[in-house]
């Protein structure tokens, strides 16, 4: 460089010229500038490349609210002899948690299907709907789908039918949540790895069609009924569907109902990962359904709810203990399709909770029923009023830890004359006598214990209140801010890197 393009001068002063000045920089500090600019590349990489969830657990709580996670939480810290403290659930602690709403396509009250359909697929439907979009006829594809054809391995499960409305919105399509038997005929046709739930559901009327269990077996599935069978069966097999021992049941017992043997979502939730593990270097996608809180929403049986609330609580334990060994590429989410049943966290005008009284319950308000029906079969409908105080007082403690007022007394006693009372029939005639679910004096005693415990009901059915929304691992910040139920699954989708079309 010569020296006037060192410096000029200007109104007699002298300046160095840019391009000298920028030359010299870069002969002097020119490594110092590379290895900083290297740098700030290398951070801003490696602050981008978060970590995919290579293991997906989606977790469904079927008519778990708000108040039925924080009802639950004070029961199980009462079972604890803590009077007035939270339990603190599994995924209550999680990083994340927020609220979505989940109306259907055409109202503000969905049902299991329409909100099934929605954290399935990410598509609105209408309610009674399920794997279709709201013209009732095209089918949409779910989360499930996606994942299976990106590579990874999935599993299905519920402690309800296997093809009840929220399973079945991940792999089957029919304008009618009811069609059982059309949608468990697509259950294989899915190829996914694992299904779990009570049994299969049917309307199936036609003798000369096959069974579901067989159809699924001629497909290629092996059927276990039972823990111990699916330990026998797990490495014989690459496609497997667990029932509980039982098949004759619909359902699998609630909770505080369980006897040995029968299968609990924990349970369910270890069979799944252990089968989707095996020999699997891609990763899983995994819903599980808690489908009995549902139940005692509907029939506004407060205990059977916050007993399944804590049961969906040890299955989502199951997927921590997964998550503790593999952190950076784990992503749990739970969430709920609805609220059932409107509880309220009080009753009475009063401004205290007594979810004390509850422990005094040993059955639910269905098994109760169940014991009056078959007490009433067993005396050919003439039951005392001693021995249907011995049995109340047996099953909710009535008269001995739980006293009642004359009122209450009053109550249980009519519906005691009104369920037993003669019926005068034709000659020849007969009433059937059978074991229930329907026992108004069950109906009544719980009803009773629930008013005593502050807890109220709005609706035998579904409501339209938040759900809420709970998040941990890789990928679980993007769950941030008010959602809708359709986001879900568009959020784990984009997450786990099975974009869905």
């Amino acid at each position: 460089m010569t020296k006037s393009h060192k410096r000029f001068t200007f109104m007699g002063y002298k300046y160095y010229s840019i391009y000298f000045i920028i030359k010299n920089f870069m002969n002097r500090y020119a490594k110092y500038f590379l290895l900083g600019l290297a740098l700030i590349f290398i951070s801003a990489g490696s602050l981008s490349a978060k970590p995919k969830a290579k293991y997906v657990f989606y977790f469904i709580g079927d008519g778990m609210g708000l108040n039925e996670v924080l009802g639950a939480s004070i029961y199980a810290s009462q079972m604890e002899g803590i009077e007035d403290g939270y339990k603190a659930f599994s995924f209550t602690q999680f990083p994340v948690v927020t609220i979505a709403t989940n109306r259907s396509s055409f109202s503000y009250i969905t049902d299991s299907s329409a909100a099934g359909t929605a954290l399935a697929s990410g598509e609105k439907t209408g309610n009674g709907m399920i794997g279709v979009k709201s013209d009732g006829t095209t089918p949409v594809n779910s989360i499930a789908y996606y994942a299976k054809q990106a590579g990874y391995k999935v599993g299905i499960t519920s402690n309800v039918g296997v093809n009840h409305a929220t399973p079945g919105s991940f792999y089957g399509h029919d304008k009618s949540r009811n069609s059982y038997y059309n949608i468990g005929l697509q259950l294989p046709e899915s190829h996914f790895d694992f299904f779990a739930g009570s049994n299969f559901l049917t309307d199936q009327k036609d003798p000369g069609k096959p069974l579901l269990p067989a159809v699924a077996r001629k497909a290629g599935y092996t059927v276990a009924y039972g823990v111990d069978q699916y330990q026998k069966l797990k490495d014989k097999t690459s496609k497997m569907i667990l029932f509980q021992s039982d098949s004759t049941k619909t359902d699998v017992p609630y909770r505080i109902d369980r006897k040995p043997g029968d299968l609990s979502l924990s349970q369910i939730t270890e069979c799944a990962v252990d089968f989707l593990s095996k020999d699997n270097n891609k990763g899983f996608f995994l819903m599980v359904e808690g489908g009995k809180i549902d139940g005692g929403g509907h029939s506004n049986d407060v205990l059977a709810a916050f007993s399944e609330v804590i049961d969906l609580s040890d299955a989502v334990e199951v997927a921590m203990d997964f998550y503790r060994k593999h952190p950076q590429e784990t992503l749990i989410v739970v969430t709920a399709d609805h609220e059932t049943g409107g509880l309220a966290m009080g009753a009475a005008g009063m401004y205290e909770l007594n979810y004390k009284v509850l422990l005094n319950r040993k059955a639910s308000k269905d098994v109760i029923s169940l014991k009056i029906g078959a007490l009433r079969q067993e005396k050919n409908n003439k039951v005392s009023w001693p021995e249907i105080q011995a049995l109340l007082q047996e099953y909710l403690g009535f008269w001995k830890e739980v006293p009642l007022n004359m009122f209450q007394e009053i109550r249980l006693m009519q519906a005691y004359q009104e369920s037993f009372a003669p019926v005068r029939m034709g000659p020849g005639s007969q009433r059937p006598i059978v074991a229930s679910t329907g026992e108004k004096i069950a109906a009544v005693a719980v009803s009773i214990l629930d008013e005593m415990a502050y807890v109220s009901w709005s609706s035998g059915a579904h409501t339209g209140t938040y759900v809420p929304v709970y998040a941990i691992g890789a990928g679980s910040e993007n769950f941030k801010g008010s959602l809708d139920n359709t986001d879900l699954p568009k959020i784990i989708s984009q997450i786990a890197e099975y974009p869905m079309e």
